[in-house]
This record gives structure tokens, sequence and C-alpha cells, in this order.
């Protein structure tokens, strides 16, 4: 029941978006509906018995092509949960102008249940049966990690790819995600929760809407909450806090949350539970075994970052943060959503906050088909020139520039300086560019304008083919 209030909540909040836009009704229909959603079950022989496994991949929309999106392994996945999460990465590629559709995938499994050679096993038999049903391949369907994934099923999904294709020189873009020894980039595993960071760094250089939710200055000792500390919310944590200097008052999970008014360290937080499973016995804070509780505390921001609905009508009165940042799908629910506007907290939603999985996903996908890392053709030449251009100051002025700015110039930028570079361009544009439509439009909240954003954009790519 609750996946398929997900879905009806993405439908209603497109449906609400749908008042500000001037879109046909039968070309709404078309964007709103998932174009297909295949079910696969298929069986694999584990601990001498045949276990049969259930997954599904859905296409929402094939505006663009390839279709993006993650594969999740999650025991309460269904076909109405990808669904939703398929739909909300239609709209999340249109909004950081990315070229393509939105799709999902997940399987009914539980990981903690099977040893890593059984998940490897059970990981190519699922790849196998969408593979040859082309539902993973580099220029129709382009699966990524999600929750309960990672860069290791994303390097045998390939693997898989390659084994099939064997000719295809591009098989290594069939997936994103891999390690960096895999054709993967340095900066994916970071990327959700450094464009997050990014996102509010972008709302708070705007006066006005920080202003709005009540607050007077910057970032700088910002309280934040915390709800999800899986990759992405360690490394949102991570960079607020070492970047930013904020307060990582509280961390939650589903097993408990650890708490520190004047501040926790994320990384020291992280290793810990890495060890022990728990924050319980962690000496900088208290733990409390009822983290669900917690997300109700007094805070600035809250930053949701586990999985969806986690916020509804029972507990979005009691909310007291000032912004809440949705770096997971789906935590706030549409009547969730309602309560929270009215009340005049500020949500950055997912479409736009947690974009940036896929915007380094992209820059992945486009490396993979190159065949060339970022910066190799210029590197050189540029540090030639910053070269000449130093000694040339350095002639008309009579003085050495400093050794550490003359190696800072001179090596230039790496490649993983370049993906930042290129995430924190996508993110700031994707918030000023939804900003500018909630005010062109008077839009009463970013989602809305998001949604709307994306829908026109959509609609455009429709008509340019006839439809």
């Amino acid at each position: 029941m609750v996946n398929k209030n997900f879905l009806r909540s993405t439908n209603k909040l497109f449906d609400q978006a749908l008042e500000f836009s001037e879109l046909s009704d039968d070309l709404a229909t078309r964007i709103r509906v998932c174009n297909s959603t295949y079910t696969i079950n298929f069986g694999v022989k584990l601990r001498n018995h045949i276990h049969t496994f259930t997954g599904w991949r859905s296409v929402h929309s094939e505006h663009f092509e390839p279709a993006k999106g993650g594969i999740r392994y999650d025991i309460n996945a269904s076909q109405e949960e990808v669904e939703a999460l398929a739909a909300l990465m239609t709209y999340k590629c249109a909004i950081i102008e990315v070229p393509f559709g939105g799709s999902k995938g997940a399987l009914k499994i539980n990981p903690r249940d099977w040893s890593k050679e059984e998940i490897e096993k059970i990981t190519r038999r699922f790849a196998q049966e969408l593979i040859k049903r082309d539902l993973i391949h580099p220029a129709q369907n382009v699966p990524a990690p999600d929750i309960g994934t990672g860069a290791n099923e994303m390097a045998w999904i390939a693997d898989e790819y390659r084994r099939i294709y064997p000719t295809d020189i591009n098989a290594l873009a069939c997936v994103t995600g891999k390690p960096p020894e895999k054709g993967g980039l340095v900066g994916r595993s970071e990327a959700t929760g450094r464009g997050v960071q990014f996102i509010i760094r972008e709302f708070f250089r705007h006066k006005e809407d920080f202003s709005k939710a009540g607050f007077k200055g910057g970032l700088k000792n910002k309280k934040v909450i915390i709800q999800g500390f899986g990759n992405v919310g360690f490394h949102v944590g991570k960079f607020l806090q070492e970047d930013d200097d904020c307060k990582i008052i509280s961390v939650l999970e589903h097993n408990g949350a650890i708490v520190n008014p004047n501040g926790l360290d994320v990384t020291e937080i992280k290793d810990f539970y890495s060890i022990n499973g728990t924050f319980e016995g962690f000496s900088e804070g208290e733990f409390v075994e009822n983290s669900s509780k917690l997300l109700c505390s007094e805070c600035d921001i809250l930053i949701p970052a586990a999985t969806e609905n986690v916020i509804d009508e029972e507990n979005a009165n009691n909310i007291q943060a000032k912004l809440i940042v949705e770096a997971a799908n789906g935590p706030v629910t549409y009547e969730a959503d309602q309560i929270l506007n009215n009340k005049g907290v500020i949500i950055i939603p997912d479409i736009m906050a947690n974009a940036g999985g896929v915007a380094v996903s992209y820059f992945e996908w486009i490396r993979n088909l190159r065949h060339i890392r970022f910066g190799r053709l210029e590197k050189r030449r540029n540090a030639y020139q910053f070269d000449t251009l130093i000694s040339a100051i350095e002639t008309m002025t009579g003085k050495e520039m400093p050794e550490k700015f003359k190696e800072q110039f001179i090596e230039g930028a790496s490649e993983i300086d370049l993906i930042r570079s290129g995430l924190d361009d996508i993110m700031r544009e994707a918030y000023q560019k939804t900003r500018q439509s909630q005010i062109d439009n008077n839009i009463p909240t970013l989602r809305t304008a998001a949604y709307k954003l994306a829908l026109d954009r959509i609609a455009i790519s429709y008509d340019s083919i006839g439809l």
C-alpha cells in the first residue's frame, strides 16, 4: 500500500503542475503514463535449491533515448514503486537537461540474506534476462546503482553485456556507476550527495529565497539532520560539514539515531556504523532507539536521504525544520507536502535536489562513448600556456610568483575537478531556471515549478517528433 501511495503522490504532484501549464489533456496523459513495465521471474540455483526471484524494469518515457535509471535491491520493492521512480527519473533528466528518458529497475531481494558470491550470481542472471530484452543497452536503456546496489553490481552487469555482445565497442556504456578501474568515474559514488550540497549552496546564494525560510545568513553553523546514512546521506553530511561548516546534529537510521546538539563528526560516525552496524555505543553522541521521532526535532535543514514516504500527514505538522532538501526519492507524500507548504516550510524537491547522480552518470556514459578521459587532450597544452603566462608576468613585474600558485596553475584541472565543475554548473542552472519559472508563472512552490519546467521540456520533445 505504501508504494501505491508513492505512485499516487507522484501523479498528484504532476497534476498540480498542470494547473500552471498549457498542455492539452491528451499530451499530459501521454507524458504521465508509464510506457512499459517488464516483470521478470528467474531462477538461480543456490545452496542446493533453485530460488525464484522477481524483478522489474520500467520505462516511463522514451522522448529521449537511452532511458536512464537505477536498479535497486529491496525486499519491499514493487511494480508501483518502480513506475513511480521511473517517472521521477523522466522529470529529473528534463530539469537538468540531460538527453535521457526515464527508467527504473528493482529486484525483490534482501541483499543481506546472501553472500557476495551469491549476489554476483543473482545479479548476472538478472542482467541476462534484462539484456536479452534490450532493457540494458548503451543506446536504449542504461541502469545505474540505487538502494542495495553499487559499483560491484554494475561491473557484473557490464561484464554480462560484454559476454553477450563481445563486438560492441561501446559495451561499457551499458551501465553507469561502475568502479573507476572498470570504466567508471572517480566522482560517481559521491555524485548525488555532492549535488545536494551544490543545490543547497545555490539556495543560499539567493537572499530572497533563504529569507522566506527564516534564515538570516549563509550556510555556516546551520544545524542539519540527516535521515538515512547510506551513500547519499553520508556524502552530503560530510561535504556540508567539511566545506560549509554546517553542524550535523543528528543522523537517523532504521535501527536508531545518534544526536549531538554541538555537532557530530560524520566520518567518525560512518566508521563506527560500518564496523558495528549501529550507532549504539558511539561515545560522541546520545543514542536514540526510536529514530523516526527525531525527524520532528528542531533544526535548520532536514535532509531525508533514505526512502519514500518518511514524512506523511501524520508527522508533517510536527516538522520543525525551516528547509527540507529531498536527497531521497519521494520522501514527502503529497498530503504532507500540502501541510508543509501551508506551514511555510521550504522544500527543494527530489527531482531537482538529488539529480547529481544522473548528471554524473551522464558524464560517465559520455566518457565511455568517447573512449578517452576528460581533460586528456587539452591538459598539457593548458599547462604550457599557463607556464608561458606566468613567465611573462614575472618578466613584466620583476617578481616571482609564489611556488604554490605556480604549481596550481601549471598542474591544471584533473578529471575529478572537471566532473565536479560540470556537476556544480548543472545543479546551479537547474535551481536558477526552476526559481525563475516559479517567479515568472507566480507558482507557490519550488516543487510545482520544477514539475512545470520538466513537463514543458518533455512536451517540446514530443512536439518535435510530431506528437
